[in-house]
């Protein structure tokens, strides 16, 4: 299980699902994030096919998107997600 979070620097909804992010790893502590700045990672914002941000992206164990959320997701929906991701 991978969840891949596509960010920029200045975006005040990255702050919030930063946010919403933290409180998801606190709850599911073997939660690896990975977050990618879409203006340095450009290539692999383009091979995921990131179209804003914040994206959010997670993946189960064989590397196959089980959700997406562009825009700031609830802490349910990453729950959520990550119960399908096992």
């Amino acid at each position: 299980m991978q969840l891949i979070f596509f960010a920029s620097s200045f975006c005040e909804p990255c702050m919030q699902t930063r946010a919403v992010l933290d409180q998801a790893a606190k709850l599911v502590p073997a939660l690896k994030i990975a977050e990618l700045d879409v203006a340095r990672d450009t290539a692999e914002a383009e091979k995921a096919g990131v179209r804003s941000t914040p994206t959010v992206i997670v993946l189960d164990g064989d590397d196959a998107e089980v959700f997406r959320a562009e825009g700031v997701p609830t802490l349910n929906q990453v729950l959520v997600a990550l119960a399908k991701a096992v």
